[in-house]
C-alpha cells in the first residue's frame, strides 16, 4: 500500500490552490521559565522533541514516567517562520490543523487567532486579514500549549462546577480527566503511564485559495444497501447506494455538481462512473448520491471469511461551467456490517436458543464468530506510531486467527493508515468514541465540542470496510451506571439522564446523521436496546434493567482476580458476546532489559513494582507499593496455585522463570474462558464473540497484553492462536461435580464432520486405559455451533478405574472436514487439546527429555520429547539472541507426547534475523523446568 500516494490523492485540488505542509517548515519548541529552546517537529509531542535534543532521557526508561511529570505540568510553545505566502487581495489564507493536543492558543504575526480545547477535532481558521496587515515577509506562527493537568484542575475548581459521586470518576494518576477532550489514558491507566503529552500531534497546513477555489478538508463516503437503516440487517439483494459528502474550505459555488468514478484496486479496471444526484449545497458542504448495481461489485470480507476486495472511489466537484474545482479519492469496499441486537425469534427459540435479544455481528448478511482482542494505544506518544508498527501488530493478529479488534475508547481515534491496513488484511475494527469509566459534563459548550468531534471522526473514517461499529464509550452502562444504581440509588435517574444526554442525544445523531452503514451502541458493554423506532427523534431506547427472567441479553466483560476460581466456568458470565476479559502477566526478560536498570531486574524490585499500575495509585503518589503489591500478589498466588514455581540459584534466571510462569497462567486462564465462550455458540446463549483484553502493550510493564511493546508474543498470543482456529476440540470442566464435558466446536458456516480420539496419557508417556473412557467418537457440528462428544466423571474414574489424577493428562485429538466460508474446496482440520485433572503444581511431572534442532533444508525447528509428556512446551531463542531477533514460532506453548516429533516454522517479527547462528541456539523447555535449580 502506497500511503503517500493515497494521501496525495485524498485531497487533490485543481487550479492555483497553494498548500504549505507545516511538517516541512522549521519549528522551535520553547519554555521560557526553564530556559529551554530546541528544534521542534510537526507532527510531534513535546516529550519527543525534548528527547531528540537530549534535554530528557528516554521517557520509557526506569521511573521516568514519574521523573518527567514536570514536562506535563509546564506550558510549551511551538514557533515557525512562514515564508512565501501570497498577500494578494483575491487570496484567502487559512490555517488547518488535523490535531492539536490539547489546550492551545494560536497566534499568527503576533495576533491572536484562536484557542482550542479538543485533541480530536480538526480546526481551520481564516487568517487572511492578519496576513494582509502583517509587516513581515516571514510571519511567525506560534502555538502555545497549556499544561493539561493544570488546566483541568482549574476547570474542576470553578465555582458551581459539576462533581460526581465517589467511584464514578476513576482517577489513575492525574485527576479530572473527564473535563477534557483529550486521550483519557494520557492521565494514566492500570496498564500504562501518565505522560499527559502536548503538541501538534497530527498534520497541519497553510492553505491559500484564490476566488472561487476550494480545498477539501474532510469527506464521508457511505456505501449501503437501498433501504438500509442503522443497526438493522438490510436486504442483501438490494442495490448499493453511494452517498458522498465533501467538506471544503472556501465556498462551493451555486450550481456545482458531483460525479464519481470507481476503480477495482486489484485489476485497475473501471468499475463504474456517473453523476451524483439529489445534490444539496450548503456552501461549505456539498452532498449527492447514486445507485449502484449490486451485480457490479465484489464483496469485501473479514479475514478467514472471504477476499478483501477493494475499490478506489473518486468524487469530483465540478462548477456549473464544467470546471473541475477539486476531487477526493478514497479506497473502500462493498460490504454490510451490522451489530444485530434484535429480538430472538420464536423459530430460534424452538431450535434451542435462549429467548431475549441477539448481540452479534453480521457481515454481508451472514452471522459470524468474532475472534480477537482489545486494541489499546500502542504508544504513549502517537506521533511515533508508524504504519510499519501497526502492520506488525495486525499481521500478528491475523497470524493469531483474529478477525476483529475492539479499538478501546479512552485512547485516541485510529489514524487513517490503521484503517487502511485493516482494510487490506481483513481485520474488523470495533471503534469507539473517546469516553470511558467516568461521567462527563453536559453543559452546552461541552456537548457542542463533543458533537463536532464525533461528526468529524465519523465522516473521516466511514469509507473503510474494516469499520465495524461505533460505540459511545467504555464500561459506561456496565460499570458507571451500575455503581450509581448500587451505591447512590436516589441519584440514578439524574445520572441516567446525564448519560443519555451525551451517549444517545448527542453521539447517536452524529452517527445516524452521517452514515447508514454502521451500527451504534451507547456503551461497550450493555444489554442492548429495548426498542429501535426510526420515527422517533432519537430512535434507540436502551434496555438497562428491563430484563425478563430466563432471557439473555447483551455482551459481557469479566475480571476476577481470585485465582482459586480461575478454571471454574460457573464463575464466567453467560451472554451473547464477550467483549473483554483477562488477567495480567509479566513481560519477558528481554522487554524488561529495555526499560529497567540491571540491578532492578527482579520480581519485586522497586522499579518493577512501581511500573506495575495494577492496582493504580489513584493519585500522583510515586511510591505506590501498597496497591502495586496487590497486583504482584495476584500473579504470584496464581503461579503457586497451579504450577511448580521456580526457585533457581541464578537470580536473573529465576526472575525470567517467574515471568514465564505468570505468562503461562495468563494463557491458561484465557484459554479456559475462550473455550467456554466458543462452546457457548452451541448452547442456549448462542454466544458469537470473544475479544480478550488486550492485544498489545503500550510500554514495558506487567499488563494484560498478549504482545509486548516490541512485538514479542507472550505465551497468551500463541495459545489464543491455537484456540481461535476454526474447528477445535474443547474441554469444559464442572468443578462442583468433577465432570468433564468434551465438545467439538466450529465457526464455519457449513456442517463439519469428523472423528475425535479421547484418552489418558501418563506423565511418564504411557497410555492409560480406563473403563468407561470415551475412545473414538464420530461427530457432526452444525454451522456456527458446538457438539457434545463425551461426558466423563473424574470421581467415577478415580473410584472405579483407579485413576490417579496427579499422574495423568486427558488428551483429545480431532480430525474433521469442512468448507471454509466463501470457498468450494473441502479442508481438513486437526486440533489437539488436553485437560489436567489436578493442578500441575501437584502433578507427578517427569523430565520429558526435550530436544530441538534446526532443519536447514526446510528452515524448520524439530522438537522431540524423548522421556515423557511435555506440557507448556516452549521454544525460545537464546536470551542474548532474543535481544536482537524477535521470532514468532508457528506453534508454541503446546503439549508434546513421549516419542512425538513436531516440526515448527517461524516468522520474523522484528530484527533482520541476521544474527549469526541464532537458529542453532534455539532451545525448548516445559513447565517441568521450573523444578530445576
Amino acid at each position: 500500500m502506497h500511503y503517500l500516494a493515497l494521501l496525495a490523492s485524498a485531497a487533490s485540488v485543481a487550479g492555483a490552490v497553494t498548500v504549505v505542509d507545516l511538517s516541512d517548515t522549521p519549528w522551535t519548541l520553547e519554555n521560557g521559565d526553564r530556559n529551554i529552546s530546541v528544534p521542534g517537529k510537526v507532527p510531534s509531542h513535546v516529550h519527543l522533541d525534548l528527547l531528540a535534543s537530549q534535554v530528557i532521557d528516554d521517557p520509557y526508561y526506569g521511573l521516568n514516567d514519574f521523573n518527567l511529570r514536570w514536562v506535563a505540568l509546564s506550558n510549551w510553545t511551538y514557533t515557525s517562520q512562514l515564508s512565501g505566502l501570497s498577500k494578494e487581495g483575491n487570496v484567502s489564507t487559512f490555517l488547518l490543523f488535523n490535531g492539536l493536543d490539547t489546550f492551545a492558543d494560536i497566534r499568527f504575526c503576533s495576533q491572536p487567532v484562536a484557542s482550542t480545547n479538543n485533541q480530536f477535532r480538526q480546526y481551520f481558521f481564516n487568517v487572511t486579514d492578519i496576513l494582509s496587515g502583517c509587516d513581515s515577509s516571514s510571519p511567525e506562527l506560534q502555538v502555545e500549549f497549556g499544561s493539561a493537568p493544570r488546566i483541568v484542575d482549574d476547570i474542576a475548581n470553578q465555582p458551581g462546577q459539576e462533581t460526581w459521586p465517589w467511584l464514578t470518576e476513576i482517577t489513575f494518576e492525574f485527576p479530572n480527566r473527564q473535563y477534557m477532550r483529550k486521550e483519557q489514558s494520557d492521565f494514566g491507566w492500570d496498564w500504562g503511564p501518565a505522560f499527559a503529552p502536548a503538541g501538534i500531534w497530527q498534520k497541519a497546513w497553510v492553505v491559500q485559495l484564490s476566488e472561487d477555489e476550494v480545498y477539501v478538508r474532510n469527506s464521508v463516503f457511505d456505501l449501503y444497501r437501498e433501504g438500509q437503516l442503522n443497526n438493522l440487517p438490510p436486504d442483501q439483494t438490494a442495490n448499493w447506494v453511494l452517498n458522498a459528502s465533501v467538506d471544503v474550505i472556501g465556498v462551493v459555488p451555486e450550481g456545482a455538481s458531483l460525479n464519481f468514478k470507481i476503480t477495482d484496486v486489484a485489476t485497475g479496471e473501471d468499475a463504474g462512473s456517473g453523476d451524483l444526484v439529489n445534490i444539496t449545497n450548503h456552501g461549505d458542504v456539498i452532498t449527492g448520491s447514486a445507485v449502484l448495481s449490486a451485480e457490479d461489485y465484489k464483496l469485501w470480507w473479514p479475514s478467514g471469511l472471504g477476499a478483501q476486495n477493494l475499490y478506489n472511489i473518486t468524487i469530483e466537484l465540478v462548477s456549473e461551467s464544467g470546471k473541475s474545482l477539486s476531487s477526493v479519492t478514497k479506497r473502500t469496499g462493498f460490504r454490510t456490517i451490522v451489530l444485530n441486537m434484535g429480538v430472538v425469534s420464536d423459530e430460534e427459540v424452538a431450535k434451542g436458543v435462549a429467548p431475549g435479544n441477539h448481540w452479534h455481528f453480521e457481515v454481508n448478511g451472514q452471522p459470524f464468530y468474532a475472534k480477537g482482542s482489545n486494541f489499546i494505544p500502542p504508544d504513549a506518544f502517537w506521533p511515533r506510531v508508524t504504519p510499519a508498527r501497526i502492520r506488525q501488530l495486525f499481521n500478528s493478529a491475523i497470524a493469531g486467527n483474529q478477525n476483529m479488534l475492539r479499538v478501546w475508547s479512552s485512547g485516541a481515534y485510529s489514524p487513517d493508515f490503521m484503517y487502511d491496513i485493516a482494510d487490506e488484511l481483513g481485520i474488523l475494527l470495533w471503534s469507539e468514541f473517546q469516553f470511558g469509566d467516568a461521567f462527563y459534563p453536559t453543559d452546552p459548550e461541552f456537548l457542542e465540542n463533543t458533537r463536532l468531534e464525533a461528526v468529524y471522526q465519523v465522516r473521516r473514517v466511514n469509507h473503510h470496510p474494516s469499520l465495524a461499529l461505533w460505540a459511545g464509550g467504555n464500561e459506561l452502562e456496565s460499570a458507571m451506571l451500575l455503581i450509581v444504581q448500587l451505591m447512590y440509588p436516589d441519584k440514578y435517574d439524574y445520572y441516567l439522564h446525564k448519560y443519555e444526554t451525551i451517549f444517545l442525544d448527542t453521539l447517536l445523531p452524529a452517527v445516524y446523521g452521517n452514515t447508514r452503514s454502521i451500527s451504534y451502541t451507547p456503551s461497550s458493554t450493555s444489554k442492548g436496546y429495548l426498542s429501535l423506532n426510526f420515527s422517533n427523534p432519537i430512535p434507540m431506547t436502551e434496555r438497562y434493567n428491563n430484563a425478563t427472567p430466563g432471557s439473555i441479553y447483551g455482551d459481557t466483560d469479566y475480571y476476577n482476580y481470585d485465582a482459586r476460581v480461575a478454571f471454574d466456568p460457573s464463575t464466567y458470565p453467560v451472554g451473547r458476546f464477550a467483549d473483554e476479559f483477562g488477567f495480567q502477566s509479566m513481560p519477558s526478560i528481554n522487554s524488561w532489559k529495555q526499560a529497567v536498570p540491571p540491578e532492578e531486574l527482579s520480581f519485586n524490585s522497586s522499579t518493577v513494582m512501581l511500573r506495575n499500575h495494577h492496582y493504580p495509585s489513584m493519585s500522583l503518589n510515586t511510591t505506590n507499593y501498597q496497591n502495586s503489591s496487590l497486583g504482584m500478589g495476584e500473579m504470584t498466588i496464581a503461579a503457586q496455585l497451579y504450577y511448580p514455581v521456580p526457585s533457581k540459584t541464578d537470580p536473573l534466571g529465576n526472575f525470567s522463570a517467574w515471568i514465564h510462569t505468570t505468562q503461562i497462567f495468563q494463557a491458561d486462564f484465557y484459554k479456559s474462558q475462550i473455550e467456554f465462550y466458543r462452546i457457548g455458540s452451541g448452547r442456549p446463549e448462542h454466544q458469537l464473540g470473544s475479544l480478550y483484553w488486550q492485544l498489545e502493550d503500550i510500554w514495558q510493564a506487567p499488563t494484560w497484553a498478549g504482545i509486548e511493546y516490541d512485538g514479542r508474543w507472550k505465551v497468551l498470543h500463541n495459545v489464543a492462536k491455537d484456540i481461535y482456529q476454526s474447528v477445535i476440540i474443547a474441554p469444559l470442566w464442572t468443578a462442583s461435580t468433577g465432570t468433564l464435558q468434551v465438545y467439538a466446536v466450529s465457526d464455519l458456516w457449513d456442517e463439519v464432520k469428523g472423528r475425535a480420539s479421547l484418552g489418558w496419557v501418563g506423565w511418564d508417556g504411557s497410555v492409560k486405559n480406563f473403563s468407561g473412557q470415551a475412545g473414538d467418537v464420530d461427530f457432526t457440528i452444525g454451522p456456527l455451533n458446538a457438539t457434545l462428544l463425551a461426558t466423563i466423571s473424574i470421581p467415577e474414574l478415580e473410584l472405579i478405574s483407579g485413576l490417579n489424577a496427579s499422574e495423568v493428562v486427558f488428551v483429545a485429538n480431532l480430525t474433521a472436514s469442512g468448507t471454509p466460508p466463501n470457498t468450494e474446496a473441502t479442508k481438513t482440520y486437526t486440533h489437539t487439546n488436553y485437560f489436567t485433572p489436578t493442578p500441575l503444581a501437584s502433578a507427578a511431572l517427569v523430565d520429558p527429555g526435550l530436544s530441538v534442532e534446526h532443519d536447514n533444508s526446510t528452515d524448520e525447528f524439530v522438537v522431540r520429547a524423548e522421556k515423557g509428556t511435555s506440557i507448556w512446551t516452549w521454544v525460545s531463542l537464546d536470551e542474548d539472541d532474543a535481544d536482537e531477533v524477535i521470532v514468532a514460532f508457528d506453534e508454541n506453548g503446546f503439549l508434546l507426547r513421549k516419542g512425538e516429533e513436531k516440526r515448527i516454522g517461524y516468522s520474523l517479527i522484528n530484527g533482520n534475523g541476521q544474527r549469526v547462528g541464532w537458529q542453532d541456539r534455539v532451545s525448548a523447555t516445559s513447565i517441568w523446568d521450573n523444578t530445576l535449580p
